[in-house]
């Protein structure tokens, strides 16, 4: 039963074929935030093995780009359903709105996204269904925007996120202060110069606890932010963070984003299982 100040929208089985026939439910949910003082909806894929048992499961949140919303992941990459029931894991596709780049906007108040989703949606989801309710069990990405908050949220919360990755992440806000509507969020570069360099990932690293977080950063060579993400790379190499890195050929688009997702939610299930058997 769904707790208070949420509620259940619809619920159905969905069914692909990925080497087999996969069965993985889909919750749409409405989580309510104290911080935003409304409710936003999140998409929740639990396994096929899920009603079966009463095992816990370790859970993988999955964030949408700029422009999109909580429904872009399901509608638009066809091989995310399957994953859910191939790693056997619960994946939450939280809202971050149009464009909240996953940061508590200090002159915004209705865009406090990184208090929704790290604490308000993560509690939801521990309070509601059978999760393993430690960081060990908790990884968080996403795509372009996401990325940024995928990795961002990672490292600003260590104890909530074991491991964190990106998929074509705006990892540096200055990479142009004038796209995107990051200024609707921190207030404009020319004013806030300390603010944007500081909330960006690339000069976060610092934060990193070592063995604390587990990193994985994605995206192609024909991509926009691909050398702001080999610059990311480079300093974590520099200030000898362990972390996997993959670019290949590939652009901004969602044929690149259904074939990454895979590679990260491989490296999220390696960390699950050792993490479980460690």
């Amino acid at each position: 039963m769904m707790k208070s100040k949420a509620w259940l929208l619809s619920s159905f089985m969905l069914f692909f074929s990925f080497s087999g026939l996969f069965a993985a439910r889909q919750d749409t949910v409405q989580v309510y935030s104290e911080a935003m003082q409304r409710e936003i909806p999140a998409i929740i894929l639990t396994p096929d093995s899920y009603e079966k048992g009463n095992q816990q499961y370790p859970v993988i949140y999955l964030l949408h780009g700029y422009s999109d919303s909580y429904a872009g992941w399901t509608t638009k990459a066809s091989v995310v359903p399957s994953l859910a029931d191939e790693h056997q894991v619960i994946v939450v596709m939280p809202d971050g709105g149009y464009s909240s780049w996953y940061i508590d906007s200090p002159v915004d108040p209705d865009s406090q996204f990184e208090t929704h989703i790290a604490s308000e949606v993560v509690s939801f989801i521990d309070e509601n269904y059978r999760t393993i309710q430690d960081k060990s069990g908790r990884a968080i990405t996403g795509l372009s925007m996401g990325g940024h908050g995928g990795l961002f949220l990672g490292i600003r919360h260590q104890d909530t996120f074991g491991a964190a990755g990106s998929m074509s992440g705006g990892v540096d806000l200055t990479y142009d202060v004038n796209a995107w509507e990051i200024a609707k969020r921190l207030g404009p570069y020319r004013q806030q110069p300390e603010r944007w360099d500081s909330l960006s990932v690339v000069n976060m690293l610092d934060k990193i606890s070592p063995g604390e977080l587990k990193i994985i950063v994605d995206c192609g060579l024909d991509d926009f932010f691909f050398e702001i993400n080999r610059n990311l790379h480079r300093e974590l190499l520099r200030k000898d963070i362990p972390h996997d890195y993959i670019e290949r050929p590939g652009r901004h688009n969602w044929v690149y984003w259904d074939n990454a997702v895979q590679y990260q939610f491989l490296f999220f299930s390696n960390f699950f299982k050792a993490s479980q058997s460690g």
